[in-house]
């Protein structure tokens, strides 16, 4: 499963060279793949806390921190490539997790798929043409889970699901 965020975290990535790792969004991601069987070991909030994924691979839609977490039409598209990239490198990949809107249009783009024919909605699981999974949430930010748009159990459900379709 490749989960794509949307841009390294300025007081997580950036600062601690693993995505999601020191902030908050972090916690939640790697709390639910500790959970499901997607990562082994300790979550210590740093890179060297011996946390491991599991048939999991995180990615990001932009590279770079975007001024407030917002990436502009440019650098979504010269990231795209990157993004490319990683999806090139997994051959065997069953699912992909978007975490948010844009997250989710950054792999319809890569993969040249029409955005009306599949439409981001919390929960969604859309069916590529190739036979991989996009699942869809909203992006499990501080933001998000503060003002209740997202709860723990909606986000443990989507991980459920999709992680149920990667085993074995």
């Amino acid at each position: 499963m490749l989960i794509v965020g949307l841009a390294p975290g300025l007081r997580g990535a950036n600062r601690t060279g693993r995505p999601f790792t020191g902030d908050f969004a972090g916690d939640l991601l790697y709390r639910t793949l500790l959970k499901f069987g997607l990562a082994e070991g300790l979550y210590g909030a740093h890179a060297a806390d011996g946390l491991a994924l599991r048939r999991a691979r995180i990615a990001n839609a932009v590279r770079c921190v975007p001024p407030q977490n917002k990436p502009e039409t440019s650098e979504l598209a010269a990231c795209r490539r990157f993004l490319a990239a990683e999806l090139a490198a997994l051959p065997g990949l069953k699912a992909i997790l978007a975490l948010g809107a844009l997250a989710h249009l950054q792999v319809l783009a890569v993969k040249g798929l029409r955005r009306a024919l599949y439409p981001f909605a919390h929960g969604a699981m859309h069916e590529l043409p190739d036979g991989i999974v996009l699942a869809d949430s909203y992006h499990c930010s501080r933001l998000n889970t503060n003002t209740g748009r997202l709860t723990e159990a909606m986000f443990e459900t989507v991980v459920a699901e999709i992680a149920q379709s990667v085993a074995g």
